[in-house]
This record gives C-alpha cells, structure tokens and sequence, in this order.
C-alpha cells in the first residue's frame, strides 16, 4: 500500500508540473463533476428489473417521489453546458487571433467530439444483433440500447451550439429564457401543441452556454452578481414547482405526465441558473483545491477520459446487471424492483462494481478519445539525417512523457490543453 501510495504522489508530482501556469483549473474541475454527477446520477435512479425472462427499465423516482431531491444534486447537465460555452468562446477567440479559419477550429472540436461515439455505436450494433438472434425479446433489446443511445441525444445538441459559438458568444442569456418561457405558455396553455416543446432543446440548453460565454468575457466576476442569479434561480424553481404544476424531479421519471428535462421546461432552465450561479460562486474554492497536486490529478485525468466516461457508463451498468442474472434474477438492488430503502441502500453497495466495469470500459476503449498522431514521414536516401544519439532519445522520451501527462498531442503537433476538450 505504501508503494501504491509513492507511486501516486509521484504520477500527481509530474502531472502538476507538466501543467502550464496559467492554466484555469477550476474550469476542469467544474467539467469532473458535471460528468461524474450525470454518471452517478444515472446509476441511482435507473433501474432494469428481471420479469418474464427479459429486462424492463424502471425508476426508484417512480416508486418513491420524496427521492426526488436526489436529482438536484446529480442532474448537473447545466453546468457543463455553463462549462462548453466557455471554452467555446475562449478555443474560437484564440483561433481567430492565431488566423485558424473557422472551419479548421469546428472540425477539431467535432471530431474529438465524436471520434469516440464510433465504437459505442459500432459494438452496441453487434450486441443487439446478436441478442437478437439468440433470441432475446424485442422489449429487453430496445431497453438496452435505449440506455446506451439516450445518453447520446445531448452531444448533438451540444454539437450545434458549438457549431453556433461565432453567432450566440455574445448572446444574453435572458433571449433563449425567454424563448423556454414562451413555449411552455403555449405548450402547456389550452390546447397547446406538445410538439412545440421540442424548441426547448436548443433554448434550454443555450441559456447556460450563452451563460459561459459570457463568464469567458469577464461578465461574471462580482460575487454579488453570481449570488443574485443563484438565488433568483433556485427562488424561480421553487415557485414553478409548488405553484406552476411542474414536476419535482429534474430527470425524466417514467409514466410522469411531464418531464423537466425531455424537452426542458422553464423549471429546469431556472434550476440551471441557480447551479451554474452556484458553480461560479464556488469557482474560486475550487481553484485553490486544484493546487494540490493529488486533487488536481484526479481531475486531469477525468478530463482526459471524459467522453469514455460518459459514453460507456451505462454499458458498464448494463453488463454488471447482465452477469449478475448468471448467479440469480433476483439480486437486490440490481434485479429487483426499487420500491424501498432497502433498494437503495442495495444500490449504493453496487456503485463501487459499476464503477470497476466502468473502469475496464476506459481501459478498452479510452483509445478512441485521443487523436491519431500522423504518421512519421519515410525517410529517403536524398533527405535522411543523422540518427539520434541515445542521449538525445533519452531526453525526446522524457519531453514525450511529460506532454502526454499535459493532455497529450495535438493532431497539427502542438500540445492539448485541457481547455480543448469537448
């Protein structure tokens, strides 16, 4: 253990050091826990029961309403948004002073985006089809990829903003709000069309990312400011809940009338503003911490893995649930119905299991999150050069090693920041 422990602090030592002064750490702690609230949030209120030989999705939310607090604290979509606008604004602000075209820049982004969305896709196609051939009933399939594929709807709509940063960067706020107010009056009005809601999944998710753009403008600096917006949100959410007919929860609960988040509602954009005004309040706090090399470590390499993290959490969850009916199809906490205390005290003793799936997950597929390096030039008789001393190797291995602990290469040759990760 005391060897584990010195090698530890010694990996923590380099990657501190490897990490340039300057950099804004708490922005990289705030993108951790964003990430790691909507991978422990998922774990929590999604459930697959064994019934009828298949596998059915359910909810202890939907069993237990007074749970609904839960999802205050892990339903922290806002704040990555809040996170994405800002260094979408700050990545196109420096390209354009550094002359790369915007299309150069949006295809960087894109592509670390969804580089690693390829294999989910890939290996969840050859799942399903070979369920399906063994036999495996229609409803546990299309409960298996809807897991796996619902997480993926918001990396679209993240897409887009991206995409859309040289036209909302300055945009306030308060125009997408008003446009999720004006839908939900005449979605929720008599005779509101219930598609209409759907607008919301741009305007919702705008507002926290014209949000951080504006924090990258220096918008949002007075603490005064930041406490205004955190307590005019939650004082907003509270009111639409107790007096506006909207749901508690702020996750989708199965057979609920309305969902705050599928499409979002005016409830779930001012609980938004409350968290990202909170974040921002506790931005500094969180600076300080990341000068400890063992804090900031553990939030480096989160944001190395962010993407895997996200995109193979619910497979992780998935293939625990799987394997446990090989030893019964009644294992509490996992099986069985969440209807009790008991299920989540069950639930909680099953984190730590998920999170090692999870953790063989990374290490199978982290791969597709790191940019393909170009391959080395052939070297030709007309153009070869001395070979390298064993000195000078050395030295080249060592700088190599201490660009990757900083986020590795870029495909154009210069250094990742963390800044630049989706």
């Amino acid at each position: 253990m005391h060897e584990l422990r010195g090698r530890w602090s010694a990996l923590a030592a380099g990657i501190d050091a490897a990490t340039p002064a300057g950099r804004d750490r708490a922005v990289d702690a705030l993108r951790a826990l964003a990430i790691l609230g909507v991978v422990l949030g998922h774990w929590l209120v999604t459930s697959l029961t064994a019934a009828g030989g298949g596998l059915h999705g359910t909810s202890p939310l939907a069993h237990l309403p007074w749970l609904a607090p839960v999802s205050w604290v892990f339903q922290t979509l806002a704040v990555f948004f809040l996170v994405g606008g800002h260094v979408a604004a700050v990545g196109y602000a420096s390209a354009c002073e550094r002359g790369v075209s915007y299309g150069a820049w949006i295809g960087q982004r894109l592509g670390r985006l969804f580089r690693p969305v390829a294999a989910v896709l890939v290996l969840w196609t050859v799942v399903a089809g070979g369920l399906l051939i063994g036999g495996a009933e229609l409803d546990t399939v299309r409960t298996l990829v809807k897991l796996v594929l619902s997480p993926l709807w918001f990396l679209l709509v993240f897409a887009a903003l991206t995409a859309a940063t040289p036209l909302v960067a300055r945009l306030s706020p308060l125009w997408p709000a008003a446009v999720v107010a004006g839908v939900d009056l005449w979605r929720f009005g008599p005779g509101g069309p219930e598609w209409i809601g759907w607008v919301n999944v741009a305007a919702g998710w705008l507002v926290p990312f014209t949000l951080g753009a504006a924090w990258a403008r220096g918008a949002l600096v007075r603490r005064g400011r930041l406490r205004l917006l955190a307590g005019a949100g939650a004082a907003a959410t509270a009111a639409l809940i107790l007096w506006g007919g909207y749901p508690a929860s702020m996750v989708g609960v199965p057979g609920a009338a309305i969902s705050n988040l599928n499409p979002p509602t005016l409830a779930a954009v001012a609980f938004g503003l409350a968290q990202c005004g909170l974040a921002l309040l506790v931005r500094d706090r969180l600076a300080r911490l990341m000068r400890r090399p063992a804090a900031w470590a553990k939030v480096a390499l989160v944001n190395l893995s962010a993407m895997t993290i996200f995109l193979w959490h619910q497979t992780a969850m998935m293939a625990v649930t799987a394997l446990g009916l090989s030893v019964s199809a009644d294992l509490p906490g996992l099986h069985t119905v969440p209807d009790s205390v008991g299920w989540i005290a069950a639930r909680v003793l099953w984190l730590p299991v998920f999170a090692a799936a999870l953790g063989l997950c990374w290490a199978a597929f982290r791969v597709h999150e790191q940019a393909r390096r170009p391959r080395p030039a052939t070297v030709t008789a007309a153009c070869r050069v001395p070979s390298p001393s064993a000195k000078e190797v050395n030295h080249a291995q060592v700088v190599s090693s201490k660009s990757r602990l900083a986020g590795g290469a870029c495909p154009s040759g210069g250094r990742r920041r963390f800044d630049d990760t989706p």
